[in-house]
């Protein structure tokens, strides 16, 4: 039974001014895998929960990726029934009250665009460190920021397909020079297992804790190829596989990298916490240290594919948004030729450069920045997951699908998010990261003063249903 948010039967006006249909199912996979950024993670994300759980730290990601595939099975059911470009906006307004409905349009816009901008912030970070590799001159991080985004908005603008081909190549490189230095390391090792790693040693359960939020950070974004609903080829069965599958891959190579690098950081004696580039460390463990440098470029270069994902998903949101009075109509433009959404797309490539450029010219490094707006995304993401999985039992009762050894699923993806909601929120944190649940509530003020005042009904408010 399939939503009348999508139908292929539908007139012109249901692709919102979007090319229907031209995006394989392999490409709509490569949306979602690259708004993960699957090689940033080893590289930079990794090190951070180690700092925290030490030797739990593939445990922090084991629990993460159950998490994840809870909020993906609640996910690929709405888009099993339901597609269009709202993506979990979409999702949660089909049976949550208009306001509700709005929050978790503007939760889910702001984890789009602070996510692109942590992504900048890491690109200009790594890019210097690339370049220090080769014996070259830092260049500004605004320049590169700037860089990075003019890059990422003009691929989104041009041409969707083009934009997913690109994506899909370059997390594919990436990721097969990670796993092949991870499995050096892990043959160097030989067959037995890291027994301080599976007895916890030295772990704690605040560290793990800590350590388990931020994981969840590697994954956000999974459900991205959700707002590809108008252009991808049969939405209702490659647009879920697609977000099960990308939670599947993305948690296996995590686990597998926290165990790997933990493993070979013992093995070469160094802190992984305090590195600046694990992989050249990890590299060198496996014999073959030139790939540590090739992973960097290929770090660096999946920055920018992540860079892209973030403007693509985010446009396509504020497009939906535009239609539903949430945003002004101008957002919901659409290129004649590219079928791309051109204010949109430009609105987004500007929101994600503007906060990261004021705090490179400020002198903020680049893995600070990757750290604060990746926090602030993480909140937007959060509120988004949380208010699909309460919705999905009344949607799935609605249209008859309902089942009720399913309805237990999406209250416990709920409580993974309440729970994840709480350790970002206690124990308090200090400095910048400590003002970020209040730049976000700032924010989601500002998003429903607008829905206030534009005087919308329920009705309006929902998503357009073709």
């Amino acid at each position: 039974m399939a939503d009348a948010g999508f139908s292929p039967a539908a007139s012109s006006s249901g692709n919102f001014g979007l090319r229907r249909g031209v995006l394989s199912p392999f490409e709509t996979l490569a949306q979602s895998i690259s708004t993960i950024a699957p090689t940033a993670t080893p590289v930079a994300t990794i090190p951070l929960v180690a700092a925290l759980a030490g030797n739990a730290t593939w445990l922090a990601y084991a629990l993460a990726t159950v998490a994840i595939l809870v909020v993906a099975w609640c996910v690929s059911r709405f888009a099993k029934y339901s597609a269009s470009p709202g993506s979990l906006y979409t999702y949660s307004s089909k049976t949550l009250p208009a306001p509700l409905a709005a929050v978790a349009a503007w939760s889910l816009l702001l984890a789009y665009i602070a996510t692109g901008s942590s992504i900048i912030g890491g690109f200009y970070h790594y890019a210097n460190v690339v370049l220090q590799d080769f014996s070259l001159r830092a260049r500004s991080p605004v320049a590169l920021a700037l860089f990075v985004t003019v890059i990422a908005v003009a691929v989104a603008w041009r041409d969707v397909k083009i934009s997913a081909r690109l994506m899909l190549w370059i997390e594919a490189v990436s990721v097969a020079a990670i796993v092949f230095v991870v499995l050096l390391v892990l043959f160097r090792h030989g067959m037995h297992f890291d027994l301080p790693q599976f007895r916890l040693q030295g772990a704690t359960g605040t560290g793990l804790r800590l350590g388990l939020i931020l994981a969840l950070f590697s994954f956000v974004g999974f459900e991205s190829a959700s707002t590809l609903g108008a252009e991808a080829h049969d939405p209702l069965r490659t647009i879920p596989r697609a977000v099960i599958q990308s939670a599947i891959f993305c948690g296996s190579l995590f686990v597998v990298c926290a165990y790997t690098e933990i493993l070979g950081f013992r093995l070469g004696r160094q802190n992984l916490g305090e590195s600046p580039a694990p992989f050249h460390v990890l590299a060198t463990v496996g014999g073959v240290p030139v790939l540590g440098l090739l992973i960097d470029v290929g770090a660096l270069v999946s920055l920018v594919a992540c860079a892209l994902a973030c403007v693509t998903a985010a446009a396509r949101v504020l497009l939906l948004m535009a239609h539903n009075g949430l945003v002004p109509k101008a957002f919901a433009r659409t290129h004649d030729r590219n079928a791309t959404p051109t204010v949109a797309t430009f609105a987004a490539g500007f929101a994600a450069v503007a906060p990261v450029a004021a705090l490179a010219w400020r002198g903020f490094g680049g893995l600070d920045v990757y750290g604060w707006l990746g926090a602030l995304a993480t909140y937007g993401f959060i509120v988004a997951y949380a208010l699909v999985c309460i919705a999905l039992p009344s949607y799935l009762r609605s249209i008859g699908a309902g089942r009720s050894g399913a309805q237990a699923i999406p209250w416990l993806a709920f409580l993974a998010m309440l729970f994840a909601l709480a350790g970002n929120l206690y124990p308090v944190q200090e400095g910048a990261y400590g003002k970020m649940p209040y730049i976000y509530l700032a924010y989601l003020a500002l998003g429903m003063s607008w829905f206030l005042l534009a005087g919308r009904s329920t009705r309006a408010a929902a998503p357009s249903q073709n």
